[in-house]
């Protein structure tokens, strides 16, 4: 069987994109038997670089750096394309401005996961750009769920776990009991799930441990990543 080349924009961290690789090719590899990987180019920026495009509130710079990786993928054979987080998102425009092949979005993922889990409204858990900024919220009311936002305290304390912590590779209990009151104080504001919309978040939180009905944003994105390798 033919399979399609993807392009994987990675290092944001490169935590979360490890788990982008493992989980497309193991997926790959269950559906298809035998020795069969995924067909994968991986472009993988500097997160410092990133970082300081995002606090310097440079949107543009950071545009223009994640729009030239895509066009790299692009001319080096990817069929399409995949930001390996949810934040630089942020800038999906831009590069699909720059490239001929699909990008893979990972609002278009969460919300069909939502979907397929009778799931019609979601809080959204993760960067303060993205639990705050209309980006990520506008696409989801776009597609038909009911976007819940966080207050004021459970953003900034979200955003210094992600950031301080998680895209360091630092996993705390108590930064898990504090998260997990962010869910809870969701849920009381009417969200009927909750996503991890930061690659990093699953890293401290699972489904095992949450009251409420949790979406992955990267395993919903890795889903849609096999669906187009596979051509499904």
């Amino acid at each position: 069987m033919d399979m399609h080349t993807l392009g994987l924009i990675g290092g944001m961290s490169y935590h979360s994109t490890v788990d982008y690789y493992m989980g497309i090719n193991d997926a790959v590899a269950e559906q298809m038997g035998g020795h069969t990987s995924a067909p994968l180019i991986i472009s993988s920026v500097n997160f410092q670089q990133v970082r300081d495009l995002q606090l310097a509130d440079d949107w543009d710079g950071a545009g223009r750096l994640l729009a030239r990786h895509a066009r790299l993928l692009q001319d080096a054979g990817a069929e399409a394309v995949v930001i390996c987080t949810n934040l630089m998102h942020k800038v999906a425009p831009m590069v699909e401005d720059a490239i001929d092949v699909p990008l893979l979005h990972i609002v278009d993922a969460v919300a069909q996961s939502a979907r397929e889990r009778n799931l019609s409204s979601l809080g959204i858990m993760g960067a303060q750009w993205t639990m705050a900024n209309g980006f990520y919220s506008d696409l989801l009311a776009d597609k038909g769920i009911n976007p819940v936002i966080a207050n004021e305290d459970d953003i900034e304390l979200t955003d210094r776990i992600v950031f301080e912590e998680l895209t360091q590779g630092i996993i705390l209990d108590s930064s898990r009991s504090l998260l997990l009151g962010v869910v809870d104080r969701l849920a009381q504001a009417g969200a009927e799930g909750v996503v991890l919309a930061c690659t990093e978040l699953p890293l401290i939180l699972s489904q095992e441990i949450t009251p409420v009905p949790l979406i992955n944003s990267t395993q919903a994105h890795i889903r849609a990543a096999v669906r187009f390798i596979l051509d499904e």
